[in-house]
């Protein structure tokens, strides 16, 4: 039950902010689903996957999604996050949890400072940058197990030149892809290890994510949304603090 309701508290992250929601995925299953730390974040990666993936094809109808972003950033994140799985597949996971909580607090200080940047289109794409902004995010989302919606977002405004009313939808789109080719390589490389994952368990978190969304969605409609993301960024750094304490000491 617990578990349940730590997913749902993802999907409502995921609706409300758009970005950092996935981040929650490997403490709610390393405390709520009692998975040890190595399967947590490549179970975390396939529950993103969908999530993500469920989000994207909705914008997808929607026509919030820059297709040409997706791949230009997507390929080389997709690279990155098989090379973060097969570093995280042979690191101790200790290690694993240690650069999580680093990013948790990261993502915890952005989404406290972040202000929404208005819609304006930047007219030159850095292909470069972008392409090697999109390799690094990837190797993170595949070494911890994070969707790196946080990262992705700005990167796509300030590298990209996206209008902000595509970026959400582009951003899960991407996230889909990179998280689906690094739980590939975990499962490739844990499954031969004689480790066993819980599907069930990965199925109702997800669907019960992908519910949680639908009510993020109404509640950003409903509440100011400063208020809430800075509420959100204390609770990353109490979780913090908790995977720093329980899991890596």
């Amino acid at each position: 039950m617990g578990a349940i309701l730590g997913a749902i508290l993802i999907g409502i992250s995921l609706g409300v902010f758009g970005s950092g929601g996935s981040i929650l995925t490997v403490p709610v299953l390393l405390y709520l689903a009692d998975m040890p730390g190595n399967m947590a974040i490549a179970s975390s990666l396939i529950i993103v996957a969908f999530i993500s993936l469920f989000g994207g094809l909705i914008a997808t109808r929607k026509k919030l999604v820059s297709w040409r972003h997706v791949w230009l950033f997507g390929v080389p994140g997709m690279l990155g996050a098989y090379l973060g799985a097969w570093l995280g597949s042979t690191v101790d996971p200790r290690l694993q949890l240690l650069v999580f909580v680093i990013l948790m607090v990261i993502a915890a200080l952005m989404m406290w400072r972040r202000k929404a940047p208005q819609g304006v289109t930047i007219q030159k794409v850095k292909v470069f940058k972008i392409t090697l902004d999109g390799l690094i995010v990837g190797a993170i989302t595949g070494f911890v197990g994070v969707g790196g919606g946080f990262l992705i977002v700005p990167a796509l405004v300030l590298l990209g030149g996206v209008p902000m009313f595509l970026t959400i939808g582009t951003s899960l789109m991407i996230i889909a892809l990179k998280s689906f080719v690094g739980f590939a390589k975990y499962f490739t490389a844990l499954t031969d290890q004689g480790f066993a994952f819980d599907w069930t368990t990965i199925a109702i978190i997800t669907v019960a994510g992908i519910a949680g969304s639908f009510a993020g969605a109404w509640i950003s409609a409903k509440l100011p949304r400063d208020k809430l993301q800075k509420g959100f960024a204390v609770f990353l750094i109490i979780m913090a603090v908790i995977v720093l304490t329980q899991s890596v000491l």
